[in-house]
């Protein structure tokens, strides 16, 4: 499956919002959008008003953005979401957030889904013991996610573990700092996940 390999900041420009998606440094003075306000792509100073069809595709691409993933896959994962149970909003909120990048990241072994996603391609992620290179796996409640015993060894391994102190995990996963590993207790709640995008927009769009 491909994957956007441009500057990440544009795509804060693009939408006009910090959307976190270098971890630490968005939250410092070197993040771009302190440097440059105006969304990627506007040449004027003028601000147009926006349709609401330019809204929803806003917070369409936001969701698509944070989590790092293409159309297609977006669309086939919308899809899913709209055969699940319940509100496709919350399920589609519910599939993005089941995601091992994700969950990687969720459990502070990343600063960013980006380079969550990169420590999975790399085979450095363990799922219920066995290794697995597929970011876009979605986890259940009871999987055990821990790092590859050659991986602990690594430099990226020993700052993270100098650092997992500091990180606050979701009510939905529970870490062992010890041995930097995760489990997923139960399935995401609504209550459980903050995003930067309206999921109910989201449906909107699609539903057009």
């Amino acid at each position: 499956m491909g994957r956007y390999t441009g500057p990440v900041c544009r795509l804060c420009r693009r939408v006009d919002e910090k959307l976190m998606l270098k971890g630490e440094r968005c939250a410092s003075p070197k993040c771009s959008m302190e440097k440059r306000t105006p969304p990627s792509g506007r040449t004027s100073a003028r601000r147009r008003k926006v349709s609401d069809y330019g809204l929803r595709l806003r917070e369409k691409q936001k969701a698509r953005y944070t989590y790092g993933v293409l159309e297609k896959q977006f669309r086939l994962i919308f899809a899913k979401a709209k055969e699940a149970p319940g509100m496709t909003d919350k399920s589609l909120v519910q599939l993005l957030e089941r995601r091992l990048d994700n969950v990687v990241y969720c459990l502070g072994f990343a600063d960013s889904r980006n380079q969550a996603r990169q420590l999975v391609r790399h085979g450095h992620i363990l799922l219920n013991g066995h290794k697995l290179d597929i970011p876009s796996c979605l986890v259940k409640p009871g999987d055990v996610i821990a790092w590859k015993d050659r991986s602990a060894k690594t430099e990226l391994y020993k700052k993270v573990s100098q650092e997992i102190e500091g990180k606050v995990i979701s009510g939905w996963l529970s870490l062992d700092k010890q041995n930097l590993s995760g489990r997923v207790l139960t399935l995401p709640t609504a209550s459980e996940i903050s995003v930067k995008f309206d999921s109910k927009m989201i449906v909107e769009y699609y539903s057009r």
